[in-house]
């Protein structure tokens, strides 16, 4: 509602000419000053919040929420989630969140305002001898990309407890208890890590209520819940396996969910390898949650005991094709152990509310994205070609790097909190969550130099089951510092690891990728003519013409300029991400008349490439002077060099 309209309201009411709406009503009756909420302690809320979540409105796409939360006398601060694990970010949206109307036990509305010193907290005062709050409010999941990513369709959807609750600030998340319930579309099933008071996996009654055992705030938002029209639950271990693990599958269409044993096994190794990998397992049953879907938003985002992944209804159809999202799994197992087990010490909070630091997502997200592809290859979801393919390619990427001239490999941490997952017009010079793959080279720098100085004897699989295999059993997060990693990493291999660490991580240089890594594992970057099959893929993923490493270009499907070099050919000639190419060499724009003009002009004495360029509803030529051919990247095997790589990559 427009600002001048609401004024114009008011003045009525108070004239008594015009009866408010209900909820403008409740919004003018403020409540006293505010004051700042309580800071949080290691103390149990008084009291249980009682939870449920409607998601029949399959047509709105919206979730009703009901909270009932017995609250004392005096001043309540009640909080939307904010920074949330996983996100490693103040990510929360509290704009999703409309209809506020909070109840005494009575049925007495009882009027609330926001903390002006925090938007995602509201403050209510709750009458003498305190009574149970009544909360409601609907959660308005994003229908498109637009606003947000789209988590509930008509065949699914995707429940993430931190959107469908207010908690009272105060208290850590660990000592609120929290009782769920939520209500699905009739027929629907669930798959969560959560569970029934008597460990039973949750069915839904003949109201589609499903009912969970009592939790704390922690564990709910840790355990997020994807329920389907079509959906199916596949064991990955034999029947009494402790600490089961289970595939959870939900898909746009009934056939979609059809795998062959082949894929099957590939995933039941994933299993296998991790254990022998890490030594231990530290859930006590972890649910991967898989949603094949053309409209329901795509995500990778792990869990202590689960992850939620979403790829597009060709991850088992196409499996040749889906080489790309065959590492998501992977990855996000992983995480159960580095991340969500063992926790970087300053990503560790106790409430939604507190900041993150991230200075150590190099080892949080840098090891397991290594991890993540190692595990791929060694259970079979890739081959080892394919992921050689996938290497040359980060490699090329951080060859060409511009960013890193001017700002380091440490300082890209600080990316979630900078940027919000916001795109970049220039990603190539800004840089941006580099920490993962490039992380994942300085950590297949720091496995080869140990198989290296240990002649083979010790490798970085030793330093996993050291650092993330202790205390068997374990569900409670181990927190670690810098100084721990460096001394795990001691009592593998002695050597100067913080030195080691700290050079790739705070260097500044645009030549050079860190690839002493992929030198000691037996293999080079070199560039060939023709792209690989795992290069073709990730353009046909991402849906690009990727000329990155000849001319300096990345293209959209219609020839926007998605990415630009920074001082790479195109740049030099004027050449800017948003632009759109229209035409080559007087010729209409298509991916191989582009590349055929490259190819051409290779030849010697050749013109430079005429490139028409519209920008808006005006246009110009660009004379791109470029004569290297196409170059798309490869890996060579290294002579007289072990295949340390190899070893790396074969299976346990």
């Amino acid at each position: 509602m427009k600002p001048e309209l609401l004024a114009t309201f008011v003045g009525l009411a108070m004239a008594g000419m015009f009866t408010m709406p209900p909820a403008l009503a409740q919004a003018s009756a403020q409540p006293a000053a505010p004051v700042p909420a309580p800071a949080a302690s290691d103390t149990p809320y008084p009291g249980v919040l009682q939870l449920e979540v409607d998601a029949t409105d399959l047509q709105h796409r919206v979730l009703r929420v009901r909270q009932a939360l017995p609250a004392r006398e005096g001043r309540l601060a009640l909080r939307y989630p904010r920074w949330l694990p996983g996100t490693h970010a103040p990510s929360g949206d509290v704009n999703l969140l409309g209809g506020l109307k909070i109840q005494d036990a009575q049925g007495r509305l009882l009027p609330w305002t926001r903390d002006p010193a925090d938007a995602f907290a509201f403050l209510v005062d709750v009458p003498a001898g305190g009574t149970t709050l009544n909360i409601e409010f609907v959660h308005l999941t994003p229908l498109s990309e637009r606003t947000g990513r789209p988590s509930m369709t008509p065949a699914m959807l995707g429940v993430q407890w931190e959107t469908v609750l207010l908690y009272p600030a105060g208290h850590y998340s660990r000592r609120i208890a929290v009782q769920p319930r939520l209500r699905l579309p009739p027929g629907w099933q669930q798959a969560s890590a959560l569970r029934t008071p008597d460990g039973r996996l949750p069915q839904a009654d003949e109201h589609g209520w499903v009912r969970y055992a009592e939790v704390n705030l922690e564990t709910l938002v840790d355990a997020p819940v994807f329920a389907g029209r079509h959906m199916k639950r596949i064991e990955l271990e034999a029947a009494g396996r402790d600490r089961p693990v289970a595939l959870n599958i939900m898909a746009d269409e009934a056939e979609q969910l059809e795998a062959s044993d082949t894929q099957l096994q590939a995933h039941r190794q994933l299993v296998q390898q991790a254990d022998r990998l890490f030594g231990a397992r530290h859930f006590d049953h972890y649910d991967f949650l898989l949603a094949l879907s053309e409209s329901f938003g795509g995500i990778g985002l792990e869990h202590h005991q689960s992850s939620e992944n979403a790829v597009k209804t060709s991850y088992f159809k196409d499996w040749a094709k889906a080489i790309v999202d065959r590492e998501l799994l992977p990855h996000e197992y992983v995480h159960s152990w580095n991340g969500k087990f063992r926790r970087p010490a300053d990503l560790w909070t106790p409430t939604y509310d507190a900041p993150m630091q991230d200075s150590l997502l190099w080892v949080y997200e840098g090891q397991t994205q290594y991890w993540g592809r190692m595990l791929a290859v060694r259970s079979g979801l890739v081959t080892a070609e394919q992921e050689r393919d996938a290497l040359a390619q980060v490699a090329a990427a951080f060859e060409h790097r511009s960013g890193r001239a001017w700002r380091s490999l440490q300082d890209t941490t600080n990316e979630p909190i900078l940027s919000e997952h916001r795109a970049k017009d220039w990603p190539n010079w800004q840089r941006t969550y580099d920490y993962y793959d490039e992380g994942a080279l300085v950590w297949l720098d720091a496995d080869t130099l140990i198989r290296e100085r240990s002649q083979g004897k010790r490798s970085l699989d030793d330093f996993a089951k050291r650092f993330f295999g202790v205390a068997p059993g374990r569900v409670e997060p181990l927190t670690y510092t810098f100084e721990d990693v460096v001394r795990a990493l001691n009592e593998v291999q002695p050597h100067d690891w913080a030195g080691f660490l700290r050079a790739r991580l705070d260097a500044r240089q645009a030549a050079g990728a860190p690839l002493d890594g992929l030198a000691r594992g037996g293999w080079k970057l070199a560039y060939d003519e023709k792209p690989s099959d795992f290069f073709k893929a990730n353009e046909a993923e991402r849906k690009v013409t990727n000329l990155l490493y000849s001319i300096g270009l990345i293209l959209r499907e219609d020839g926007t300029l998605a990415d630009v070099a920074w001082d790479g050919p195109a740049f030099r000639a004027g050449l800017a991400p948003g632009m759109k190419l229209v035409g080559v060499n007087l010729r209409a724009y298509k991916p191989e008349v582009l590349q055929q003009a490259i190819t051409a002009a290779r030849a010697a004495g050749s013109a430079p490439i005429e490139l028409l360029l519209q920008e808006g509803d005006r246009y110009r030529i660009a004379r791109l002077d470029y004569h290297g051919g196409l170059r798309y990247p490869k890996l060579e095997r290294l002579a007289n060099v072990p295949d340390r790589l190899g070893a790396i990559l074969a299976p346990r």
